[in-house]
């Protein structure tokens, strides 16, 4: 997995989530790959070298086109925006935002991708809800995935593409319609093209995700 920050008022950032390609027919076999409806999960997430976890409020649109991710005080937001390969990073107490396509395309680490090999490994039940496990294996290891049928992660935990450890957890899922406004910056917020601290791998540093 990757690691979750947030710097003083500011940004979320999402590190990247890259592995092996599948191969025989048997390792296609595969969860769904992002949720079939709008859902807000509170995740704890926890990277290796990071004491305790920390809480990380995800937003998906249906079919996983575009993602928001605030820190629980919500001085600041990550926006995905799949269609477009731009991410977003909102600083909510400065009202500025900066918004970039990143270098090696977009990486969701809150989804799974069809270049990661899975196989099944039976059921399980996390925040109330049932879901399906899934070995994951990548080009550094492994990881272990719950996800529900409707597409959900609840839990994972493993490495990820850049070797690094680290889990997540689903505290809360909520269903219900998300406002297309939270995917775009505040009317009112400056653009800026400050230098924004991103981490090796395509996007802000942040999250959980082999």
């Amino acid at each position: 997995m990757s690691m979750f920050q947030v710097k003083g008022a500011a940004a979320l950032s999402l590190a990247a989530l890259v592995t092996g390609g599948a191969g025989t027919a048997l390792a296609q076999q595969h969860p769904r790959l992002s949720p079939s409806r709008d859902v807000t999960v509170v995740y704890s997430v926890q990277p290796e070298k990071m004491p305790k976890p920390v809480e990380a409020i995800v937003q998906f649109k249906a079919e996983g086109d575009k993602l928001r991710i605030d820190a629980p005080d919500h001085a600041g937001s990550t926006i995905l925006d799949r269609p477009a390969q731009r991410v977003t990073l909102i600083m909510h107490k400065q009202r500025v935002y900066t918004s970039f396509a990143p270098k090696h395309g977009l990486r969701n680490p809150f989804m799974l991708d069809m270049s990661m090999q899975y196989a099944p490994d039976g059921t399980g039940t996390v925040a109330g809800l049932a879901c399906n496990k899934w070995t994951i294996t990548s080009t550094h290891g492994n990881a272990v995935a719950c996800v529900t049928e409707d597409g959900v992660i609840l839990s994972e935990e493993g490495v990820d593409a850049d070797g690094l450890h680290g889990k997540l957890e689903a505290q809360k899922v909520t269903y219900g319609p998300i406002a297309e406004t939270l995917f775009v910056p505040p009317s009112d917020y400056q653009q800026i093209t400050a230098q924004m601290p991103i981490p090796h791998g395509a996007g802000p540093q942040s999250s959980a995700k082999p």
